[in-house]
């Protein structure tokens, strides 16, 4: 039964295509505005504002990708952004002067990956970075000289630091080290010339890391799961190795938190329960959240501006229009609108989110996201089960192209943070472990079928979608329960537990434990992995599947798809099957993203009865079927 709705369609053009204006940052003396933006060929790059000027002009060139992360030193007038090559996530560091728009490699190390480790008011001439160019299983930290572009060895790892942590002088003084036995361990020097000292252990079920140190280097801030259920903040004395919970919730870990950028006191802290929720610690910033909060409506978000904390960042995600970012000063307590992420959004005819909750099978209380398409009838709607990535991850309320887009074609969306995802506890994330293809699937079939006891969803109409671990998410689906989908679109997931983890990319070598106690050990749980596994199942398909495959994905390997598909191939199964030259772990470039959503759509239209707008010849594209 198709979809019918005087709503109007949104184009995939407006939902997937490149944003006007992201990710507002300002430079540390509060002269320039940064941003990035589509240049003329609508290719993502750095774009500078002078502030109190007209006129922001371009700063890089990026031929195609696009730039997506970029950050301000504290050497003035300089910027640095990270880019890889078609998606192959070997970032490199890109040093921009401001002034004269030269660009240059800092980080030109050939199959290397580059990561900040940090940037200090103190040195502003260095950074520290993690880069695994001695070999390609860790990363070593190095201190690089912006002027002369120099990289020195600053600490070795020794093969199972996953993190690095730096004081106020820059100074690498605590790490969070990976444990035989899938834990984790935080290590600290008292002083920078000191051996590394074990100072919290956290076993195999504990969550935690070190954030950062005080001003004067005397105390760590850590996040820690130990003795609670969630992950909270705890200060620790680094002469006595006292702890002081500094800010805590029972049931959700900490998110986030807002430092001063000189004094690196805390000031606030959030916690993301349905929505972003803020506490503020500081009596001296009480007053600018409460006339931030006043700004707009939705969830704020709040970064530092310059050096100086005259000046701050805000932005407020709303789930039915774009992100609109605001300078805030905090003298006069005013926030002046900077813009918004997609102004073509506004007015359109985009669809609420409601947080929801249900009972899984075995008692667990599971929260998720319910989209419903406007101007329809709540009732027998056809449904799109969509299943987030990690696994060890979360959904967000907000706007989301792609939920948007699924319910303006009349598609309920349903939204579920199964067990394993992150963001509720110990017990909650643990309750994940050894249950890939179980019980975190039965919660998607549980959520599924709350959706159609609602009365939401037609049982007949139901598809399953999902990237990375939603990907597997959705192979599972159509072999362990062949029966309850209509139809399945896989991107980038894996087929087979056991070849995902013999081709992780290297710089995973430390995660290896944990990959173990969460789903199983490659060659003591063979027959347990394939148990999980839906390439051996290809016999059970009998539903249609899409899938769409980026063919330099470092994480899930073009193998992982190639072989499923060769397989369902051999036994006579319906799948259609897109590769992406030019993509990794999920689609960046707008061409490829509307070429993919475009087949998506008419799959989706032909298997569920929903509406789909006109295929067109999208230019540039990389996609081929296989």
């Amino acid at each position: 039964m198709p979809v019918e709705t005087t709503t109007p369609l949104i184009s995939r053009e407006i939902l997937f295509g490149n944003p006007e204006k992201i990710s507002p940052q300002l430079s540390p003396d509060g002269r320039y505005l940064a941003y990035i933006a589509p240049d003329a060929k609508n290719v993502l790059q750095v774009w500078l504002r002078v502030i109190g000027r007209d006129g922001d002009h371009v700063l890089t060139k990026d031929p195609k990708r696009g730039i997506r992360s970029y950050f301000w030193t504290y050497e003035p007038d300089k910027l640095i952004f990270a880019q890889d090559t078609d998606g192959d996530e070997n970032y490199h560091l890109h040093l921009v002067d401001v002034t004269t728009r030269v660009t240059k490699d800092i980080t030109p190390f050939a199959g290397a990956r580059a990561q900040v480790i940090a940037v200090e008011p103190k040195v502003p001439f260095q950074i520290l970075a993690g880069i695994n160019k001695t070999d390609p299983r860790k990363h070593d930290v190095y201190r690089i000289n912006l002027q002369t572009g120099e990289a020195a060895l600053e600490a070795e790892n020794p093969g199972n630091v996953l993190g690095w942590t730096t004081d106020a002088d820059m100074h690498v003084r605590a790490a969070l080290a990976a444990t035989p036995d899938g834990g984790h361990e935080i290590w600290l020097k008292n002083k920078p010339e000191d051996p590394w000292k074990t100072v919290q252990v956290l076993g195999p079920d504990e969550q935690g890391a070190p954030v950062d140190f005080s001003e004067d280097g005397q105390t760590l801030n850590m996040i820690s799961s130990v003795n609670a259920n969630a992950q909270r903040l705890v200060a620790m004395d680094v002469e006595t190795g006292k702890e002081t919970v500094i800010a805590e919730d029972p049931e959700y870990d900490l998110s986030g938190a807002f430092v001063h950028p000189i004094t690196r006191k805390i000031q606030a802290v959030s916690f993301y329960k349905d929505k972003l929720t803020w506490k503020v610690l500081d009596p001296e910033v009480a007053a600018d959240f409460e006339a931030l909060a006043k700004v707009k409506n939705g969830e704020l978000h709040v970064s530092r501006g310059d050096l100086k904390d005259r000046t701050w960042l805000a932005s407020y995600i709303v789930d039915d229009g774009p992100v609109t970012y605001y300078l805030y000063d905090r003298a006069s307590k005013k926030a002046t609108f900077l813009f918004s992420q997609r102004p073509v959004l506004e007015g359109l005819p985009l669809a609420t989110v409601k947080p929801i909750s249900y009972t899984s099978r075995d008692g667990l209380t599971l929260h998720g996201y319910l989209t419903l398409p406007r101007d329809l009838s709540s009732h027998g709607l056809p449904s799109v089960l969509l299943v987030h990535g990690g696994p060890w991850a979360r959904d967000h309320w907000g706007y989301y192209p792609l939920v948007q887009w699924l319910a303006n074609r009349g598609y309920a969306v349903l939204q579920v943070n199964y067990r394993g995802s992150t963001g509720y506890g110990k017990k909650f994330l643990n309750a994940g472990n050894r249950e890939w293809a179980g019980k975190m699937h039965d919660d998607l079939i549980d959520g599924a079928t709350w959706l159609s006891l609602q009365g939401i969803s037609d049982p007949r109409r139901v598809a399953i979608m999902g990237g990375s671990y939603g990907g597997y998410a959705t192979l599972v689906g159509l072999t362990f329960t062949p029966n309850f989908f209509a139809c399945g679109v896989d991107i980038v997931g894996p087929s087979n537990i056991i070849t995902l983890i013999k081709t992780i990319p290297p710089y995973w070598a430390p995660m290896l434990a944990t990959f173990a106690r969460r789903l199983g050990v490659v060659d003591k749980d063979e027959e347990f992995m394939k148990s999980r596994s839906p390439f051996y199942f290809v016999n059970r398909i009998v539903k249609p599947l899409l899938i769409g495959q980026g063919a330099n994905d470092p994480r899930v390997k073009q193998s992982e798809s190639d072989q499923i598909v060769e397989e369902m191939r051999k036994n006579n199964k319906p799948v259609e099957y897109v590769v992406y030259a030019d993509e990794g772990h999920g689609f960046a470039r707008p061409e490829n993203r509307m070429h993919f959503y475009s087949r998506v759509e008419q799959f989706f239209a032909k298997y569920l009865g929903g509406r789909a707008e006109p295929a067109t010849d999208i230019q540039g594209h990389s996609g081929q079927d296989r």
